[in-house]
C-alpha cells in the first residue's frame, strides 16, 4: 500500500468534523464557526458559511445530496442546502455535539450534551427526548458490525444486537475519530498519536496514511474511493490517495494474490480451484514456485508446502517460518531457499532464516524469476535497470551474463529448450535473442510483458495496447483483443493478468497452424495443433498433410478427428508402399478422388498411365458423360456395362422411367421388367412381353407374374399362353376366381382336372356353399374331402337341433358312402355305412317334426301324423339313441298325441315309460298331469288308429315289440316319409336267374285287363266264359300276385313274397315301384295293393309319399322334402 498526497490546506481554526457530498464532488468542513466548502479534485475552497455564532463541532450529508446540516456551540442547528442556503434553523437546550441524517429517510438525528431531536423535512416541529448523559457521537450505519474506539485506547467490535466480536484491540493512543470505507472492508482511525491508521475490518492494522503535526479530530473516506481527508486540531486539511498495489506470484497454472491484504488465495487456473490461507497480518510480498509458497508477513516469512505431489492437489501446510523482519522488493521462493531481492542486492537465505549467499549488481534489479532446475541448484533469470540479463544458480556465488542490451528491462522469459531470450524494455519493445549466439531474432513493438509457450519452442505471445499478440517463429504476428497482461503461455490456455483478477484465456492456436501449413512444414504445423485448435482445422491439416504425401503427420490428424475412411486410405497406399509401388501421382490421385477432387484425380490417373481407374471412377460416381471420354476402342461389353451401371444409377435416384430404357437398350429385360413391375406400369410391361422371344421363358414369367400382382389377369392369361404354360394358366383362372374359363380348359386337359375343381370346393366351402363344395369335391375325385364336408356340416346341423338338414345330409352321406362301395376292396364297409346313415337320415327326418312340436308354440304337423311319427321312432330307436335325439321329447309327444287320439292305453305307457326318464322342468308339470289324468281314461286304445298290414291283413298293436314290421307275417311296413302312415305297398323279390332289366321289361308287358262293369266279371277259362257278381269272384285265382302273399302261420321268420317271370308278366306297370340302386345294391319292387290310391317316389332318394302330399310338398318347397332334389333336375 502506498500513501500519496493529492493537496494540503490549513485553516485558522481547529477542524472538528468534516462530510463529503454523497458524490464525492465537494467537502464540508467544521472549522471555528464558519463551514468551509472544498472542491475535492483540486483543494480550490469554494465558499465559506457563516451562520453559526460560536464553534461548529459537526456536520453531516444527507445521502441524497439535497441537504446537509451543521451543529455549533451556540445550541443552533441549521440546515443547509445543496446550493450553499441556509433554509432551517433550531435550537437545543446545549451545545451541539454531533448531527447524522438516516441514509434511507433522510430524517436528521441532532444530539446535545442532555437530548437529543429527530427533524424531516415532513414535519414542522422537532421532537426531543432527553439523555440520561452525555452524547459524544452519533453514526448511521449501514453495516451489520459496529466499531467503537474508546479513550481506553482499544477498538471493539459489536453486531447491532450489542454482542461483542472477537476481543478487544490494544491502540496505544486515544482515538478521536472512527470511519468506515464506504464498503465497509477497511477502517480509519485518528487520535492522539497524530496520524491516521488503516485497519481491516477485523481490525488488523494495516499501516500509517498520513502522520500529521497535531491530534487528528476527523477523518473520512471520499464516498467510492481510495482517497482520505484528514482534519486536525492545528487546521491542518490534508487529502491523500490510498494504492493498494498487487500482490501476488506465479508459477505456471498456480496463481497466488493477496486478497483483504491480510489473506492470500491460491488459485488453480486450470480448474479454477481455489483455496484461502488466512494470515490475520498485513501480507506484504508473496512467492510460489512447484509446491512451495512464501509469504511475507510485517514481523517474519511463512513457508507452505503441498500435501503431495499430485498436479491438482490445492491443500497447503507450514513448512517453516522465520521469525524476522526484512525489507525487499522482490521475494522468490525455491525448493529449499528464499530469495529477498532489494535494489542492487540479492541474498539467498535457507528456510531456517541463514543466509547462505549474497549478489551485488551494478544496477537496480528490475526483474527476477525462477527458471527451474535441481532442488537446492535452481535457476534464476534477473534483469537489470542498465540493460543487463543475467543467470544466477542458488548455490553458485558467480552470476552469468546472458547479453547486455541498452535499454531497460522491464520483463524476461526464457524458451522452454533455454535457447531464446524474450524481454521487453521500458521502451515497450518486444526483443527476442537466441542465448548462445547473442543474435537479436527479431523485435516486436507494443509490449508490456511477454511468456513463452512452455510446450512449443517456437511460440510467445506478448500483450500491449489492449491487444494479445501471438507469434510462432519467425512468421508475422497474429493479433486478438485483450485487456491486461500477459504472464504465462501454457498450451492452449494464456494467463492474463487485468487489474486484480487472473483469467485463463483459451486461445486456439489455428493462425500460427496454417502458418506452419503455407510453407509446407507439416510436423511443425502438427506440434501447433497438438496445443489446441478446432476440429476443422485438424482435418485441414489432415488434408494438407495428405495432399503433400506426409502419412505420418497425415494419419495422426486423421486419428484424432476419428475419420475411419482416410486412415484406411492411408493404410492402402503404405501398404503399396511397402510392395514397391513408387507411382507418387497414383497416390495423390487417389487422395484426391477421396477428396472429392475428381477431374484432379483422373488427370493424374490418365498420367500415370492408368485410365481404368478413372473410368471406373466416373463410373462409380455416375458422371458418365466423363467416363465416356475413358472408354477403350469402343469395346461393346465395356459400352454395356457402361450403359448398365448408369441405368442402375437411374434407378437409384428415382428417374427409373430412364433406367427401364437403358436396361433395354442393354438387353437387361429382367431389371427392366421388374422396375416397371414396381412401379406398377402395365403399358411398359406389355411392350416389353410383346417384344420378347417365347424362348425368353424367365422374363416372360416375370411380366406374368407382374400382370397378375397389378390386377390385369388377361395380359397375364395372353403371356402364359404365349410361352405355353397350361398349368400356370389354370392356377391364374383359380387364383382370379374365373371359374368358367377354368372349367373350358378342364375339359379339354383333364389331366388338370384336380388342379381346377379342388380348389374351386375350397372356395365354395369358403364362402359358406358348402354343399356345392361337396359336390365339387365328389367331381374332383376327392372323396375323402367330400365326406368330411358332409360329416361336418351333418354335426354341425345335429348340434344346431336343424334335423331337416341333418337329415338331408346323412342321405347325402349314404349315397357317397355307395358310391365308394362300388369298390371291391371298400364294398363291406362302404354298405355298412350306407344302410347306417340311410337309417339316421330317416331317423332325424321324422324327428325334426317332434322337435318343432316341442319347441315351438304352434304345431305344423296333424295330431295323427305326430303320433304315428312319434310310434315310428320309438320302434326304430335301437339301444344307442342318435346325437340330439330326444326320448323324453318323443315319449312326450307320443302321450300328448295319444291322449287326444283315444290311444289311451298307449298313453299310459308313454307317461310310464317317462317316469323313468330326466325330464325337462318345462314338462315337468305337464307330463304329471298327464300322468294322473289318463288314469281317469279307459285302458284301451281307438281301433282307428290300429295298424293294418296289406300283406296278411292282421291289426297290429300300437306298441309293437318287434319294431316297424307285422307281428305276424314279419313283413316291413312302407312308411309315407310325410304322414309316416303304413302305405298298402308290399315288397318281393325276384326269382333266381330274373335280371333286372328283364323283370322290368316283363313288367312292361303289361296283359289285358278285364272290364268291371256293374259289378258282374266275365271270367274266360278254358273253352269256357262265366259271368258272375262281383262279391263272388275269387281274387285269389284272379291275381297271380296275391297268391304269392300266402305264407305260412306262426312261423317266426319273415318269408319274403318272390315272383316268377309269368307273376311278372301280369303286374301292371302302375302298380309296380321299383327302387334303382346303383350298384352294388339291388333294386327293391313294391307292388301297391290298393291301385286306385295313387303313391309317388323320388326318383332320387326312393322315398314314398301319398301323391297328394307329394304335390303339396313340391309346391311349398321347390324340391323333394327329403332329399331336396329340385322338380327340374333330371332324374338320376
Amino acid at each position: 500500500m502506498r500513501v500519496v498526497l493529492t493537496w494540503r490546506d490549513k485553516a485558522e481554526q481547529c477542524i472538528y468534523d468534516l462530510a463529503f457530498k454523497p458524490d464525492g464532488t465537494q467537502l464540508i468542513l467544521a472549522a471555528g464557526n464558519r463551514l468551509l466548502v472544498y472542491d475535492t479534485s483540486d483543494g480550490t475552497l469554494l465558499q465559506p458559511l457563516k451562520g453559526h455564532k460560536d464553534t461548529v463541532y459537526c456536520v453531516a450529508y444527507a445521502k441524497d445530496g439535497k441537504r446537509f446540516a451543521s451543529g455549533s456551540a451556540d445550541k443552533s442547528v441549521i440546515i443547509w442546502t445543496s446550493k450553499l442556503e441556509g433554509i432551517l434553523k433550531y435550537t437545543h437546550n446545549d451545545s451541539i455535539q454531533c448531527v447524522s441524517y438516516n441514509p434511507v429517510t433522510h430524517q436528521l438525528a441532532s444530539c446535545s450534551s442532555n437530548d437529543f431531536g429527530l427533524w424531516s423535512p415532513e414535519q414542522k416541529s422537532v421532537s426531543k427526548h432527553k439523555s440520561s448523559s452525555k452524547i459524544t457521537c452519533c453514526r448511521e450505519e449501514h453495516n451489520d458490525i459496529l466499531a467503537v474506539a474508546d479513550w481506553g485506547q482499544k477498538l471493539s467490535f459489536y453486531q447491532l444486537s450489542g454482542k461483542q466480536i472477537g476481543k478487544d484491540r490494544s491502540l496505544n493512543f486515544d482515538p478521536c475519530c472512527v470511519s468506515y470505507f464506504t464498503k465497509g472492508e477497511y477502517i480509519l482511525l485518528g487520535g492522539s498519536d497524530k496520524q491516521v491508521s488503516l485497519f481491516t475490518k477485523d481490525g488488523v492494522r494495516l499501516g500509517t496514511v498520513g502522520e500529521q503535526n497535531s491530534w487528528v479530530w476527523t477523518c473520512k473516506v471520499k464516498p467510492d474511493s481510495n482517497y482520505v481527508v484528514v482534519g486536525c486540531q492545528d487546521g491542518t486539511i490534508s487529502f491523500y490517495q490510498l494504492i493498494f498495489s498487487t500482490v501476488h506470484g506465479l508459477y505456471k497454472d498456480r496463481y497466488a494474490y493477496r486478497d483483504s491484504m491480510t489473506d492470500v488465495i491460491v488459485q488453480h487456473l486450470i480448474t479454477d480451484q481455489k483455496v484461502c490461507i488466512k494470515c490475520k497480518e498485513l501480507v506484504k510480498k508473496i512467492a510460489i514456485y512447484k509446491h512451495r509458497l512464501a509469504i511475507q508477513l510485517p514481523e517474519k516469512i511463512l513457508i507452505y508446502e503441498l500435501y503431495s505431489d499430485d498436479s491438482s492437489d490445492m491443500h497447503y501446510r507450514v513448512k517453516e517460518k522465520i521469525v524476522r523482519k526484512f525489507e525487499c522488493n522482490l521475494l522468490v521462493v525455491c525448493a529449499d531457499h528464499i530469495i529477498l531481492c532489494q535494489e542492487k542486492r540479492l541474498q539467498c537465505l535457507s528456510f531456517s532464516g541463514v543466509k547462505e549467499r549474497e549478489w551485488q549488481m551494478e544496477s537496480l534489479i528490475r526483474y527476477i524469476k525462477v527458471i527451474g532446475g535441481p532442488p537446492g541448484r535452481e535457476g534464476l533469470l534477473v534483469g537489470l535497470k542498465n540493460g543487463q540479463i543475467l543467470k544466477i544458480f542458488v548455490d553458485n556465488l558467480f552470476a552469468i551474463v546472458l547479453l547486455k542490451q541498452a535499454t531497460a528491462v522491464r520483463c524476461l522469459d526464457m524458451s522452454a529448450s533455454r535457447n531464446k531470450l524474450a524481454v521487453v524494455d521500458e521502451n515497450d519493445t518486444c526483443l527476442v535473442y537466441d542465448i548462445y549466439t547473442k543474435e537479436l531474432l527479431f523485435q516486436e513493438p507494443n509490449a508490456n510483458s511477454v511468456a513463452w509457450n512452455t510446450q512449443c519452442e517456437d511460440m510467445l505471445c506478448f500483450s500491449g495496447g489492449g491487444y494479445l499478440n501471438i507469434k510462432a517463429s519467425t512468421f508475422p504476428v497474429h493479433q486478438q483483443k485483450l485487456q491486461g497482461f500477459v504472464v504465462g503461455y501454457n498450451g492452449s490456455k494464456i494467463f492474463c493478468l487485468h487489474v486484480f483478477s487472473m483469467s485463463a484465456v483459451e486461445v486456439p492456436q489455428s493462425a500460427p497452424m496454417y502458418q506452419y501449413l503455407d510453407r509446407k512444414l507439416f510436423k511443425e504445423a502438427y506440434q501447433i495443433a497438438c496445443l489446441g485448435v478446432t476440429d476443422t482445422d485438424w482435418r485441414e491439416l489432415a488434408m494438407e498433410a495428405l495432399e503433400g504425401l506426409e502419412f505420418e503427420t497425415a494419419k495422426k490428424a486423421f486419428t484424432r478427428v476419428q475419420d475411419l475412411r482416410y486412415l484406411e486410405l492411408i493404410n492402402s497406399i503404405e501398404e503399396r508402399k511397402k510392395r514397391g509401388e513408387p507411382n507418387n501421382d497414383l497416390f495423390l490421385a487417389d487422395v484426391f478422388s477421396y477428396q472429392g477432387k475428381f477431374h484432379e484425380a483422373a488427370k493424374l490417373y490418365k498420367r500415370s498411365g492408368h485410365e481404368n481407374l478413372a473410368l471406373e471412377m466416373y463410373t462409380d460416381l455416375r458422371m458418365f458423360e466423363y467416363a465416356k471420354d475413358f472408354l477403350g476402342s469402343g469395346d461393346p461389353k465395356e459400352t454395356k456395362m457402361l450403359i448398365t451401371k448408369q441405368a442402375d444409377w437411374a434407378r437409384n435416384i428415382n428417374e427409373p422411367k430412364a433406367a427401364v430404357e437403358m436396361y433395354m437398350s442393354a438387353g437387361e429385360h429382367v431389371k427392366a421388367i421388374e422396375i416397371s413391375g414396381d412401379h406398377g406400369w402395365v403399358d411398359t410391361l406389355i411392350d416389353i412381353a410383346r417384344k420378347l422371344d417365347k424362348a425368353e421363358r424367365e422374363p416372360l414369367l416375370m411380366c406374368a407374374h407382374y400382370f397378375k400382382k397389378l390386377d390385369n389377369p388377361g395380359y397375364a392369361a395372353e403371356t402364359y399362353l404365349k410361352i405355353g404354360d397350361l398349368k400356370s394358366l389354370i392356377q391364374l383362372h383359380v387364383e382370379t376366381q374365373r371359374w368358367d374359363e377354368a372349367f373350358a380348359l378342364g375339359e379339354k386337359h383333364p389331366e388338370f382336372k384336380d388342379d381346377i375343381y379342388v380348389p374351386y370346393a375350397q372356395w365354395l366351402a369358403e364362402n359358406d356353399r358348402f354343399e356345392e363344395a361337396q359336390k365339387a369335391f365328389h367331381k374332383a375325385g376327392r372323396q375323402g374331402e367330400a365326406v368330411r364336408v358332409l360329416e361336418q356340416l351333418t354335426h354341425n346341423a345335429v348340434v344346431e337341433s336343424r334335423f331337416n338338414d341333418a337329415a338331408c345330409y346323412y342321405w347325402m352321406l349314404s349315397m357317397q358312402c355307395l358310391d365308394i362301395a362300388q369298390d371291391p376292396a371298400q364294398k363291406d364297409v362302404m354298405l355298412s355305412k350306407f344302410h347306417h346313415f340311410q337309417h339316421l337320415a330317416e331317423l332325424y327326418h321324422g324327428y325334426h317334426a317332434i322337435q318343432r312340436y316341442t319347441e315351438e308354440p304352434f304345431s305344423f304337423h296333424l295330431p295323427e301324423t305326430l303320433f304315428n311319427i312319434s310310434r315310428f321312432l320309438l320302434h326304430s330307436l335301437t339301444k344307442d339313441t342318435p346325437l340330439g335325439i330326444s326320448k323324453v321329447n318323443t315319449l312326450f309327444t307320443l302321450a300328448k298325441q295319444s291322449k287326444a287320439l283315444g290311444a289311451y292305453k298307449l298313453a299310459r305307457h308313454a307317461y310310464d315309460k317317462l317316469q323313468g326318464l330326466q325330464i325337462p322342468a318345462r314338462f315337468q308339470k305337464s307330463i304329471e298331469l298327464g300322468s294322473l289324468t289318463i288314469r281317469s281314461k279307459p285302458f284301451h286304445d281307438s281301433e282307428e288308429l290300429v295298424p293294418l298290414c296289406y300283406r296278411c291283413s292282421t291289426n297290429n298293436p300300437l306298441l309293437n315289440n318287434l319294431g316297424n314290421v307285422c307281428i305276424n307275417c314279419r313283413q316291413p311296413f312302407v312308411f309315407s316319409a310325410s304322414s309316416y302312415e303304413v302305405l298298402h305297398l308290399v315288397e318281393f323279390y325276384l326269382e333266381e336267374g330274373i335280371t333286372d332289366e328283364e323283370a322290368v321289361s316283363l313288367i312292361d308287358l303289361e296283359a289285358p285287363r278285364h272290364k268291371h262293369e256293374n259289378k258282374w266279371q266275365e271270367i274266360t277259362s278254358n273253352n269256357s266264359q262265366t259271368l258272375r257278381l262281383d262279391e263272388t269272384v275269387d281274387s285269389m285265382g284272379d291275381d297271380p300276385f296275391t297268391a304269392k302273399l300266402s305264407f305260412e302261420q306262426g312261423g317266426s321268420e319273415f318269408v319274403p313274397v318272390v315272383v316268377s317271370r309269368s307273376v311278372l308278366r301280369s303286374m301292371s306297370r302302375r302298380d309296380v315301384l321299383i327302387k334303382r340302386w346303383p350298384p352294388p345294391l339291388q333294386w327293391q319292387y313294391f307292388r301297391s295293393l290298393l291301385p286306385d290310391a295313387s303313391i309317388t317316389m323320388c326318383p332320387s332318394c326312393f322315398q314314398m309319399f301319398h301323391s297328394e302330399d307329394y304335390e303339396l310338398l313340391v309346391l311349398q318347397h321347390t324340391c323333394c322334402p327329403y332329399c331336396r332334389r329340385r322338380v327340374d333336375e333330371p332324374s338320376p
